[in-house]
């Protein structure tokens, strides 16, 4: 049995090798090769949560799961706030073939599925990026983002924060050589901005809709319950919606459900999951000044693939 640390996970699962397993991963779920059961998550103590996310790649591919905490008061301390491994066992036998840690995986194959939703949707003159939140999601938001918007030309960052949002600026310039202005207040970071990605354990929502300009495209990301959420009621009922699963969606996302208790929208309002859309089922943008939101709860299968990449 293989076990790869964080270490190793971050020197051989590069940006842009994870953004091609998310198309393979979200195709095979969307066709029906790959298959996955909703999270189960117990509550602990303290607001932490111990999760436990299954799926199998497909007849004769292997299967797994990631075992994983979230710890989000470990946000700017020295530890991690997710921790745990993804486990992968081959499919002939059953046996367990390697384990790979859940907090590497889950910090690249979140920005590189956010990738995956940017390439398919945001605009490809896209020049202006803002970024909310400065921790190890904002560093993988911003390598994902260059590697599908290589013209990007100004990015934005904000975080409560100010001293992790003036660090984030100081690493990130160094490692990709592009501009970044620091934000007062994460209204300044999304007004016009063409990307949006927000990338905060915020349990209320606080993107407005008035914020996001013509033609943007919004990555909400921090957030995956029925109670918690990034946009607003308004800025989803804007927007044109995608999913990374819409049963997912239906059951977890709080930007879904609370617009929905509202009012604000329909179930028809989602109108498609991302693997809908690299497969031609579902539309993506349809004009130049549509506004697209597209929110990650992230999916088991996103995990085991990247766990298979990297045991076997």
């Amino acid at each position: 049995m293989k076990i790869v640390e964080e270490k190793e996970v971050f020197e051989r699962l590069d940006m842009k090798t994870c953004i091609g397993l998310m198309r393979e991963a979200l195709e095979a779920l969307e066709s029906g090769k790959a298959s996955q059961s909703i999270r189960a998550l117990t509550k602990l103590p303290h607001g932490e949560v111990f999760g436990f996310m299954p799926a199998y790649l497909g007849e004769d591919d292997y299967f797994g799961a990631k075992v994983v905490d979230s710890f989000p008061q470990n946000v700017g301390t020295g530890y991690s706030s997710h921790n745990g491994y993804v486990i992968v066992f081959e499919s002939q036998h059953g046996t367990c073939v390697g384990l790979a840690d859940a907090g590497a995986i889950t910090q690249i194959r979140t920005g590189a599925v956010s990738g995956v939703a940017t390439d398919l949707l945001a605009r490809k003159d896209a020049k202006i990026l803002g970024i909310i939140g400065a921790g190890a999601q904002g560093r993988s938001h911003l390598e994902a983002m260059l590697c599908v918007r290589p013209g990007i030309e100004q990015v934005k960052i904000y975080d409560i924060r100010p001293e992790a949002a003036q660090k984030y600026k100081e690493e990130m310039e160094a490692k990709f050589g592009k501009p970044i202005t620091v934000c007062g207040t994460p209204k300044e970071a999304a007004e016009g901005s063409d990307i949006v990605c927000t990338v905060t354990p915020s349990k209320e929502a606080y993107l407005e809709a008035d914020w996001i300009k013509s033609g943007a495209h919004v990555n909400a990301v921090g957030t995956f319950s029925p109670t918690t959420r990034e946009a607003t009621s308004a800025l989803v009922a804007k927007s044109a919606l995608y999913a990374d699963q819409i049963e997912a969606m239906k059951k977890e996302s709080g930007e879904y459900l609370v617009p929905l208790q509202e009012g604000l929208i329909t179930e028809e309002h989602i109108r498609g999951s991302i693997g809908q859309v690299l497969l031609g089922q579902a539309q993506g943008r349809t004009s130049e000044e549509e506004v697209t939101l597209f929110d990650a709860l992230g999916l088991a299968v996103e995990d085991v693939i990247c766990g298979r990449y990297l045991c076997c």
